[in-house]
């Protein structure tokens, strides 16, 4: 399976195993510490965050004192711990006196545990996943100085006044080792309107980053404005495909496409994809003479020519070891935290990053994934999702672990409980504000879809 399909069931795939071990994070510390756990359900039994609204389950089990379940709402999911105010605002168990098994009978930093256990199981698990990923995988790289044949870019690239073979020397005067991380750098320059330095046609020039660029690198929900070029040279032909029908030849090198240049792979791929069901005449050289044809590609359907990006380009390769792997999964984690937390911050703090075009939805989350299946992009984009997860449930909003940590703190240095009521209150304001969050979040990603499709 390819294409939509793909991302939707990858992004499924990643979000249900991450939502089951966050919760189950809270359901290992709450067991730890003999606290009763009465439900541990992936997604919500009942409408969020209305806990007393439809409620019914896709399936559920009784073993022991908790109720495992699969809910019908497909965003989330949440362990009812006895005793505690919780999205299942269970006001009448509060009502009675504590019991030794309820969460409001244990120790504050029992409790303290209890609701960091989500939050610690998602760094470990991203950790984790980035130590078998380096461990199996290594770590593949392009140095930005190997890119011989320069950089490929797309529309947002081009308004930036970068060019298809443009060669990278620096951002803001600063040498970036590796190509994949000069958009990263671009995003972190100064003042966010920085300097890229570039050798074209053989001459070094500057190019000034555009006013507006970072927040278009972050609404586009990605960092690939460019990548490495590699010429639009044929490798290989599937057999009875588009491409050996019209007799196209390995070594056959693609020159344009309608008039329009394709020598990079890039170009031929977007001004293919933008021409699917209308005729077409690729033009090429063969045997140092030019040549055409002249063909109509069906929507869907693949040309049927391959290029092998190793003939053309020289990746580095970092293999490590057990304990290497372990080392690394650790930085990594902890540098991609670093990451987005910057990133997070230039919503506030940057007059060029607009909440409207940065905030996302599950459609947005749905995008990141790959139109065909990659263990390693899953594992490492599942691991990724995995911190993000981590660090807003740290947000200090009540209803999320951040906001319930933020009053066991409290209690933990004056020695004076916040009351239950009070508890109630924040609690409903905060999955409120949740629900508008996820309703403006989403909200924004249908208008996209929208106003791109007109």
């Amino acid at each position: 399976m390819s294409g939509t399909g793909a991302k939707v069931l990858q992004l499924f795939a990643s979000l249900s195993l991450l939502i089951a071990l966050h919760e189950g994070g809270h359901f290992f510390f709450a067991r730890l510490f003999k606290t009763r756990v009465e439900k541990f359900y992936l997604f919500f039994d009942f409408l969020f965050p209305f806990s007393g609204i439809l409620n019914f389950a896709l399936f559920k089990k009784k073993k022991g004192d908790t109720e495992y379940g699969i809910g019908w709402f497909p965003l989330g999911g949440y362990v009812k711990i006895a005793g505690m105010v919780d999205e299942s605002m269970d006001k009448e168990q509060m009502a009675l006196p504590p019991q030794p098994w309820e969460y409001r009978s244990k120790k504050p930093w029992q409790r303290l545990f209890i609701m960091l256990g989500g939050i610690i199981v998602n760094v470990l698990v991203a950790i984790i996943l980035y130590i078998v990923v380096f461990g199996v995988y290594g770590e593949e790289y392009l140095r930005t100085k190997n890119a011989k044949y320069g950089i490929a870019v797309d529309s947002l690239g081009r308004s930036i006044g970068l060019q298809d073979g443009d060669m990278i020397r620096s951002v803001d005067g600063k040498v970036v080792e590796r190509l994949d991380r000069v958009p990263m750098a671009m995003i972190f320059s100064k003042d966010q309107t920085g300097t890229i330095e570039i050798t074209r046609n053989g001459k070094d020039t500057t190019i000034n980053i555009p006013s507006g660029t970072i927040g278009k690198m972050l609404k586009m929900q990605k960092g690939g404005f460019m990548g490495y070029a590699v010429p639009m040279i044929v490798d290989s032909i599937a057999p009875n495909s588009i491409a050996a029908k019209v007799h196209m030849q390995v070594g056959d090198s693609v020159v344009s496409v309608n008039g329009k240049p394709a020598g990079y792979h890039n170009e031929f791929t977007e001004i293919k994809n933008a021409t699917y069901g209308t005729p077409i005449t690729i033009a090429f050289v063969r045997n140092n003479a030019l040549d055409s044809v002249n063909i109509t590609i069906p929507k869907d359907s693949a040309f049927g020519v391959f290029q092998h990006h190793s003939k053309y380009i020289k990746f580095d390769t970092i293999k490590y070891g057990f304990f290497d792997a372990i080392s690394k999964g650790f930085s990594f984690t902890f540098q991609q935290f670093g990451n987005y937390i910057s990133q997070f911050k230039l919503m506030f703090g940057s007059k060029e990053v607009k909440a409207s075009e940065s905030v996302g939805g599950i459609i947005s989350f749905g995008k990141i994934f790959p139109s065909e299946f990659d263990m390693r992009q899953f594992l490492m984009l599942t691991a990724f999702i995995s911190i993000i997860l981590a660090f807003m449930n740290l947000l200090p909003i009540p209803g999320l672990d951040g906001g319930y940590v933020i009053f066991l703190l409290f209690e933990m240095i004056t020695g004076k409980a916040v009351s239950e009521k009070v508890m109630e209150r924040a609690t409903t304001v905060g999955l409120v504000l949740l629900l508008t969050l996820m309703v403006y979040a989403n909200g924004l990603d249908i208008f996209r879809l929208f106003k791109h499709e007109v």
